[in-house]
């Protein structure tokens, strides 16, 4: 009776296979068998199960043989067989919980009388497990099952009396997925048991892989009764994929099966890597006949050794008696004879003596390379003897100064899910020159460890001196959907597949990625950009018109010759300063105007080389002053002429209004609205060195920004006023009569001066970096050179050449114009 509901157990009363009483008994749940319809049907023994059996047996014995672990109580034992079926898994359970009655009675007394066994051992599959725990559960009989590894199992909500001495495939399906990430295998297939052990623990396996960037190009499940076209489905899903790990969470027999049909194919190349399952099953091994799985990779229970009981275990003999068939059967099975039951019960098998020689046979039984498990059914057992031992008190009958030490080193520890510490060995198989493959232990993993190790030891470690044979003798295989992305490149997933299926993308110009596998590129910083391979920002080059350059050089030696050439003009002058033609129209103004175009040609200097703040602001102001002084004394001399031919008209007196202060004066007032001009940019918003960074994207142009636009094109403009004025009235006098009639040279040079400040604009503007600090070089020395050789060449050539005209008698001609 459970909670007010009554537990009805139909048809025939389970008995044990295997008991023994005692004083407190132990139940034990095995497979003995593989399948299970009627008694009477034919079946497979499980020798594996037996030997779990046996483990259980020899635990039982060295405590009921020791004197200081519950001194004076013997352990009895019910042991049943479930044939891997849960609905005899259930039968049994309830007959550990219950006894043999077939029913129990409705009565109003509550259920007060204790179960048959405080605690049972087993079952080795998960799904059993699972049945088992539900079933028990609300009896609170603690279940120890050495095998079940699901992680479902932890859940004390649904198993709340479930314990375990193998660790949870919570901690494996983490390990695994670490270890592939370990070896650098992010495109991989999965395959799994379809039950409980295969489906959750791949679905840990799954979650922790994608947070390692893992990705699964298949995950399929089968079962090893599934039909042949199910089974020939995953086959070539195998064979189609471009994957080359495949991560196998498979219970051995599953993998027995799997590795039959693979051979059959001859798919090998694979590098597998699997669970406790079948990774140090040796019987595996020994059926891949085709070495499919050579090299495989995984992780087992750690080895262990018990004193005594691998002998225990193979000195099984026959009883005669009734409650020994399962000896009986486990003794004809092996040995392949039969015990003499009547005449014809023999048939055509050997008959069996009871006395064969155990040591001499060769199969499962035989094989101990399952002692881990064994070791974890022996402390299932000590764990409980322990417990009854604590709980029963043994004030007076134990010596409490005797330090037991059952588990020869080992300790058994339960967290509040029922699960031991994980520990496990990376096992490898490598074969050896017979062609056994032999179990190698190249690892270590142990989730005991404090948080910090886990992180710095990925849960795991490596024996760095112990080679490691994966599937390509010693070089480890390669499985990636894509390549890794070097630097200078950055990914994009490839549409419609998972994450680590991508292309790679080379970075843009001006962007840059400096790591392996970049999912984005970095813009450089604005004085930077990036090199040829896009892993690194170089800084950008700085341009500037410099005289190291061709083209600096070039407008220097200009810019040079220009004022040399001015300078060999005025010392002319200053040499033939008396004569006529040096004297007509105001030789001070003359000397004046050769003095500013000097310095027009030397301003040009001031735009050549790395602009700095002072530069900044001479160049512009310089240039700005300079030639308003220049075409100040230009439009003085044109004034000059129309006002020297006026005053030869009679009556006229206009030159006593224009005379040679008036002149002066004219020319620094001129030059001193342009000098005003300048102080008031510079004091508003002066011009000053800048880095151009959008004009080109790998350069940096090192140039003057204006400050106040309307200041520069102020300068500009009054200039340009002064030239046209001047242009204008050296065009009205051009027809004047004279021999030597200066304003058609003035004309011709306003023209020139116009002409190149005009065509300045377009070609400013759309010159980039330092190109347009050339063009305004190139304005200023055009104009220059055009005022120089139009106003001065021509007087230079008959000051040298024909000095016979630089007389005043033919400078005056008809009309003698007034000297001044």
């Amino acid at each position: 009776k459970i909670d007010n509901s009554y537990v009805l157990i139909l048809g025939d009363p389970e008995s044990p296979q295997i008991s023994k009483d005692g004083d407190i008994l132990l139940g034990g749940i095995f497979s003995f068998h593989s399948s299970w319809k009627d008694r009477q049907d034919t079946f497979t023994l499980n020798f594996r199960e037996f030997q779990f059996a046996q483990a259980m047996l020899f635990a039982i014995g060295e405590i009921n043989n020791s004197t200081d672990l519950l001194p004076g109580i013997s352990l009895g034992y019910k042991m049943y067989d479930t044939c891997g079926s849960i609905a005899r898994s259930v039968r049994v359970a309830l007959a550990l919980a219950n006894g043999h009655e077939t029913e129990s009675a409705p009565s109003d007394e509550p259920c007060t009388r204790p179960a048959q066994v405080l605690a049972i051992m087993g079952e080795t599959a998960s799904s059993l497990c699972m049945a088992i725990a539900t079933v028990i559960g609300p009896f609170h009989i603690p279940m120890i099952s050495h095998f079940a590894t699901c992680a479902c199992l932890s859940d004390k909500t649904k198993y709340p009396s479930f314990l375990r001495t193998i660790p949870s495939d919570y901690y494996q399906s983490r390990a695994l997925a670490q270890l592939v990430r370990h070896f650098g295998w992010t495109w991989v297939g999965a395959i799994r048991s379809n039950d409980d052990y295969g489906n959750n623990g791949m679905a840990t396996f799954t979650e922790t892989a994608q947070q390692l960037d893992i990705c699964l190009e298949y995950s399929v499940a089968f079962f090893r009764t599934d039909p042949p076209k199910k089974i020939q489905k995953i086959i070539d899903i195998i064979r189609t994929s471009s994957s080359k790990v495949i991560v196998a969470f498979l219970s051995h027999m599953d993998m027995e099966v799997l590795i039959h049909e693979l051979s059959k194919y001859n798919l090998t190349g694979y590098q597998w890597v699997g669970s406790e399952g079948w990774i140090f099953d040796s019987q595996t091994a020994e059926r891949d006949i085709h070495h499919i799985l050579d090299g495989a990779i995984g992780l087992s229970i750690p080895r262990a050794h018990v004193s005594g009981m691998r002998e225990f275990i193979l000195d099984v003999k026959p009883l005669n008696s009734s409650s020994s068939e399962i000896f009986t059967e486990f003794w004809e099975t092996l040995f392949s004879c039969t015990f003499k039951r009547s005449t014809s019960s023999a048939g055509n098998q050997k008959e069996c003596t009871g006395h064969e020689d155990v040591t001499g046979v060769r199969n499962s039984f035989t094989d101990m390379s399952l002692m881990p498990i064994f070791n974890n059914v022996y402390k299932g057992v000590y764990a409980v003897a322990h417990a009854l031992h604590s709980i029963l008190g043994c004030n007076e009958t134990c010596n409490n100064k005797v330090h037991i030490d059952p588990f020869m080193g080992d300790e058994v520890y339960f967290n509040e899910y029922g699960d031991p510490a994980a520990k496990y060995e990376i096992i490898n198989w490598q074969p050896t020159g017979n062609g056994v493959i032999e179990f190698v232990t190249v690892g270590l993993h142990d989730s005991s460890l404090p948080a910090d190790r886990h992180v710095k030891k990925y849960l795991f470690s490596l024996n760095e001196s112990q080679n490691i044979f994966l599937l390509f003798l010693m070089q480890v295989p390669v499985s990636v959907c894509s390549e890794k992305c070097p630097p200078g490149t950055r990914k994009v997933l490839q549409k419609g597949k998972p994450v680590c299926c991508y292309d790679c993308i080379r970075c843009a110009e001006g962007e840059i990625s400096n790591v392996t596998d970049s999912i984005t590129c970095i813009r450089c910083h604005p004085e930077f950009w990036s090199n040829d391979r896009k892993d690194a920002c170089v800084k950008k080059e700085a341009e500037f018109l410099s005289y190291e350059e061709i083209m600096g050089a070039l407008l220097s030696a200009a810019a040079l010759f220009g004022a040399c050439m001015t300078v060999v003009v005025a010392l002319i002058f200053f040499k033939y300063r008396k004569t006529p033609i040096v004297r007509a129209n105001n030789s001070e103004l003359s000397f004046l105007l050769l003095f500013s175009l000097t310095l027009c040609f030397l301003c040009s200097l001031t735009f050549i080389g790395r602009p700095s703040e002072w530069s900044c602001m001479l160049r512009h102001t310089a240039f700005g002053i300079t030639f308003v002084l220049c075409i100040s004394c230009v439009l003085g001399k044109t004034i000059v002429v129309l006002m020297a031919f006026r005053a030869t008209l009679p009556g006229s007196n206009v030159m006593k209004w224009f005379g040679t202060t008036q002149q002066r004066l004219s020319v620094v007032a001129f030059t001193l609205i342009q000098v005003l001009i300048c102080i008031v940019w510079l004091t508003v918003s002066p011009p000053f060195p800048l880095k151009n960074l959008k004009e080109f994207k790998d350069k940096i142009i090192l140039e003057c920004a204006l400050g106040s636009a309307v200041g520069f094109w102020a300068v500009l403009g009054y200039i340009g006023l002064l030239a046209m004025l001047c242009f204008l009235l050296a065009f009205l006098a051009r027809k004047l009569p004279d021999n030597f009639n200066e304003a058609k040279f003035i004309t011709f040079s306003m023209l020139i001066f116009c002409a190149v400040w005009i065509t300045f604009i377009p070609a400013y503007v759309s010159s980039p970096g330092k190109f347009s600090v050339a063009v305004e070089i190139f304005a200023i020395l055009a104009s220059t050179f055009g005022l120089l050789i139009c106003i001065f060449i021509p007087k230079c050539y008959i000051i040298l050449l024909k000095p016979e005209k630089n007389t005043k008698k033919n400078m005056m001609g008809k009309v003698a114009p007034k000297y001044v």
